[in-house]
């Protein structure tokens, strides 16, 4: 089982696609969740989900605007959306017939 905040993070990698990136990821969990978090914990979040096996870096082509520096991209591997996914049915199913007004989302 995932912790909420890997689910965050593995949403935000999803959310942000072939640009997923500390950044983009760290803006996506701060719009959507509306919490504000740090680029260092995501970046920890991310190392330890490399390390589960759930997600994917690969180092992309220096840029300019960032000194030409290389940015660490990020993707979602099959054990990581399958355990994104159960997370998710399971918090459904937990949810499922509480009176939480949830069924308008």
């Amino acid at each position: 089982m995932l912790g909420e905040f890997e689910q965050l993070v593995l949403l935000a990698v999803l959310r942000a696609g072939d640009d997923a990136y500390g950044v983009t990821i760290r803006g996506a969990i701060v719009r959507e969740s509306r919490r504000d978090v740090s680029l260092a914990a995501v970046y920890k979040t991310l190392n330890r989900l490399e390390e589960k096996g759930l997600v994917l870096a690969h180092v992309g082509e220096p840029t300019p605007e960032r000194g030409g520096r290389r940015k660490r991209y990020y993707a979602l591997t099959a054990p990581g959306r399958r355990s994104l996914r159960q997370s998710v049915q399971v918090l459904q199913r937990m949810a499922r017939g509480l009176d939480l007004g949830l069924e308008t989302i």
